[in-house]
């Protein structure tokens, strides 16, 4: 298991990356070199934003956490459709962060292949766990992302991160 310090950084780092790709880097491409908010100071600001961010994702406060993860997600991926990321996405550490801390930010129930891949682990562990009423079926036969945050929030990974987080 990937200590706290550990998954805050990878968090921070793929934080910087994605908003310097999706946000930044058009600014720079549309305004050119001559505008003050590209560059380096901007650059700077996002390394200090994004340290500050990952601390918030993986912090002891859930409610800041989820707000957090949701203003990231529109902000990153807007558009005119729900945000329905690839599989892989989840895997990322933002996805996990995002699962961790918001769920889906679009839907109250995926196919098991997404919350596979937002837990991390196989289709059939999905439907062992499902069997064994550790996750929750909607209506519709689908997982709910509700019961996989909850089992996300209960990892002993995150028990440790806390226990760990309170005695720095």
């Amino acid at each position: 298991m990937e200590s706290w310090r550990g998954e805050r950084r990878a968090l921070a780092e793929d934080l910087r990356r994605i908003v310097g790709a999706r946000l930044l880097d058009p600014l720079d491409i549309l305004f050119g070199d001559d505008v003050p908010f590209g560059g380096a100071v901007t650059r700077d600001v996002l390394e200090a934003r994004s340290r500050e961010w990952a601390g918030v994702l993986l912090g002891l406060d859930d409610r800041a956490a989820a707000y957090l993860a949701i203003r990231l997600v529109s902000a990153l991926y807007p558009g005119d459709e729900a945000f329905d990321p690839p599989a892989e996405w989840w895997g990322t550490p933002l996805g996990r962060a995002v699962a961790r801390r918001a769920g889906h930010p679009a839907a109250s129930a995926v196919p098991v292949s997404v919350a596979a891949a937002m837990l991390g682990i196989t289709r059939q562990g999905v439907h062992d766990l499902v069997r064994r009423r550790k996750l929750d079926r909607a209506a519709n036969g689908q997982v709910t992302t509700a019961s996989i945050q909850a089992r996300l929030s209960l990892t002993r990974g995150d028990q440790i991160a806390i226990i760990t987080r309170r005695n720095e």
